[in-house]
């Protein structure tokens, strides 16, 4: 399993033989795309304020995003799976979308037209995982699940790495410039987080009709953790690019 969110232990603990009310995949959808929608939301007002001039104040909303998204992550990761999901996962949706709105709207001032683009990116990019998972191109094996495994935490790892050297004004040679290899390093790692959508789409059919309907909540969150991950990681990619013509 690639997507950290989406653990087996906390899945295989909540399972549910009998149960009338069971988690579906329509429902997970529906979650999902209210999710998404509580996203774009914050990620419009943030964007507004930038564009009004209210820099200041969207910066410091991005950092309470930031730190309460943090804070909301763990507590739905390891808090209890009940029904103060639709609440926790809503707050974090929120959360999410005033750091979004905020790095996209500077970036779009950099470079005019690179949201956007990202965002018609991430859609296509989240179609198209749908259409491999569905038509069986692309399927969930043992192998497939430990390469993306192994992969994801390898650039968790490299992320981790430049924060700590970032505090000594160091940082990896290449990878995170505008150079061939930082923007080969960044089509790799979208099309790591893109792949990661394979499993989760996996994950939540398996889970249809075995566990609880409040993991709706929490499957549309895992799916909203890896969407914005994808998102960022494209819109990285396209700022080093336009980087590069500019």
């Amino acid at each position: 399993m690639a997507n950290p969110v989406l653990k087996e232990g906390i899945f295989s603990a909540n399972l549910e033989t009998e149960h009338e009310n069971l988690m579906t995949i329509n429902g997970t959808i529906l979650k999902t795309c209210f999710l998404g929608l509580l996203t774009a939301i914050t990620f419009a007002y943030n964007w507004g304020l930038i564009l009004s001039g209210f820099v200041d104040k969207a910066m410091a909303l991005s950092k309470f995003g930031l730190f309460g998204g943090i804070i909301l992550c763990l507590v739905i990761c390891f808090g209890p799976k009940n029904k103060f999901l639709m609440f926790t996962t809503s707050l974090y949706a929120l959360c999410e979308g005033l750091i979004l709105g905020f790095i996209s709207a500077i970036a779009n001032t950099m470079f005019p037209g690179v949201a956007s683009q990202a965002a018609i990116g991430t859609i296509l990019a989240l179609f198209s995982m749908f259409l491999l998972y569905k038509t069986n191109i692309i399927k969930n094996t043992g192998m497939f699940r430990k390469v993306l495994f192994i992969s994801t935490f390898a650039i968790f790892g490299i992320y981790l790495l430049q924060i700590i050297m970032s505090f000594f004004n160091l940082s990896i040679p290449a990878i995170f410039s505008n150079s061939p290899v930082g923007i080969g390093f960044s089509v790799i790692v979208v099309a790591i987080a893109s792949f990661n959508l394979i499993i989760d789409f996996d994950i939540v059919e398996s889970l249809s009709g075995k566990v609880d309907k409040a993991f709706e909540w929490y499957c549309g969150f895992s799916l909203l953790v890896t969407i914005i991950w994808m998102y960022i990681e494209i819109l990285n990619l396209l700022m080093k690019i336009q980087s590069r013509n500019n």
